[in-house]
């Protein structure tokens, strides 16, 4: 990691400026506290300097000028990593948002985006020739921050996940290198981008593959909180067809004017779910959850797929929260007792209990193909819990991690995507210990001095002894 400066040196800012095509922002100028938020609002950092990069050598000469400096380097993309790796204190932020270039030919079905583009930029664009890349579920997160954590979104069970459909990537290292990662070009470096997070350089430009998704039977289905609903749920997720998705939101049901008044604010389980096949074929899929309960609402359409989108809209609201997810092998009856005793005295009015029953197309990827772990896990459990009054964190946050413990956290696996700062554990928790080490050594070679810390941090591995 990068020295921190001289206390008090005057940062050369005048030749950045000169050097660069984008913009330099400091602390007191014009939107500087705009530049500096991230989704996660309970996070408050102020860096040294925010630069908004135009291009590929502006990227390049940031890292140069901020190893120069001695500041930490942080890099935004679209800014909803939880833990907020996007901004730190007295750092220098690289903003790629102003990197929006998007390329797409349907003829080939391939699509080049750069990192500053969300995933309901790309979607749309796609959409627009029937395509689809297998992206999160949120429109407002970036490409390369959901590409670089895998990408688990609404189309993971029947076309896997963000990197199974990654070609390629252009990225800039430590030492300053514009490098080409693929199968076929540093491959070990295109391994570890695939899972790996930002630890081996900042991202400029993806290549991705897309496919056929058009019309969708998609919406959300609004169930009573039940036992039996929960435990019917993931049974029935799993068997389901392999082009059906689903995400169970365990959540008090908003005041919404699609939902009963005497609903409001009583617990629900809403699934969201996407079918991207036939549409009747998806009419039969739904049909056993539809069975589970008399539905309080049924918005289950068929409909463009972008339009899925508009229902998890609340989740780019900037808003403080904390968050822990686990990945699990079963939910069993104890599991499901917590959850319903959990969520029935939460010490936010907001949280949400988020049930992913997974499989399919990215269970069917060898976990070591791609740096990306556990992919055999079959359920994602992650507790998200906004609040308002920031001086409440700490309750919150003890709240939400004596429940993530209740469940299992320490055994289970985790999707880095999904990590706040939770320590060094949770980051080796994400990954197969063989993988880890591999990532490790992938470290090494192209970032020795780990400058990419501000990440689900990977330390290099020990230089080999001599002899």
């Amino acid at each position: 990691m990068a020295a921190s400066p001289t206390a008090g040196a005057p940062l050369p800012v005048n030749r950045l400026r000169a050097q660069l095509t984008g913009q330099v922002i400091e602390p007191g100028g014009a939107g500087y506290d705009a530049a500096r938020e991230v989704q996660n609002a309970a996070l408050d950092r102020r860096p040294a300097m925010i630069v908004r990069v135009a291009n590929t050598e502006d990227v390049r000469r940031r890292i140069a000028f901020a190893r120069e400096a001695g500041l930490r380097l942080t890099v935004r993309g679209g800014g909803h990593s939880p833990a907020g790796h996007a901004v730190a204190d007295r750092a220098l932020m690289v903003d790629c948002s102003g990197m929006r270039d998007l390329g797409i030919d349907p003829e080939r079905r391939l699509a080049w985006a750069e990192p500053g583009l969300t995933a309901g930029d790309y979607t749309r664009a796609a959409a627009a020739h029937g395509l689809a890349t297998p992206l999160g579920d949120t429109a407002s997160v970036g490409m390369a921050g959901i590409t670089l954590s895998g990408g688990v979104g609404f189309l993971a069970r029947g076309h896997g996940l963000t990197i199974d459909h990654l070609v390629s990537v252009e990225i800039v290292t430590a030492s300053g290198d514009v490098l080409t990662a693929s199968e076929t070009s540093n491959p070990d470096l295109f391994w570890a981008l695939r899972g790996g997070g930002g630890n081996f350089g900042i991202v400029t430009r993806l290549q991705y593959r897309l496919v056929p998704v058009d019309m969708v039977l998609g919406g959300a289905l609004f169930l009573p909180a039940t036992r039996d609903v929960l435990r019917g749920l993931v049974p029935i997720a799993a068997a389901a067809p392999e082009e059906l998705t689903t995400i169970a939101l365990f959540m008090p049901a908003p005041p919404l004017p699609f939902l009963p008044a005497e609903a409001h604010g009583r617990p629900t389980i809403a699934i969201l779910l996407v079918h991207a096949g036939d549409l009747r074929e998806g009419e039969r899929a739904v049909a056993p959850f539809r069975a589970l309960a008399r539905p309080i609402a049924d918005l289950v359409r068929p409909m463009r797929y972008p339009a899925i989108y508009d229902l998890t809209a609340e989740a780019a609201r900037r808003t403080p929260l904390v968050m822990r997810s686990l990945l699990l092998d079963v939910l069993e009856d104890a599991r499901m007792d917590s959850i319903f005793a959990r969520m029935s005295a939460p010490s936010s009015p907001a949280a949400v209990t988020q049930v992913r029953v997974l499989g399919g197309a990215m269970a069917r990827v060898p976990n070591a193909a791609t740096a990306f772990g556990h992919r055999n896990r079959p359920i994602m459990v992650t507790i998200i819990t906004p609040f308002t009054d920031a001086r409440q964190r700490d309750r919150h946050a003890a709240w939400t991690q004596d429940y993530a413990d209740e469940l299992g956290l320490h055994d289970a696996g985790a999707y880095a995507g999904f990590l706040e700062n939770e320590g060094e554990a949770r980051v080796r928790a994400a990954y197969p210990a063989a993988t880890y080490a591999r990532l490790a050594e992938v470290k090494r070679r192209y970032d020795p001095a780990n400058v990419f810390d501000a990440n689900q941090n990977i330390r290099p591995a020990a230089r080999p002894a001599d002899g």
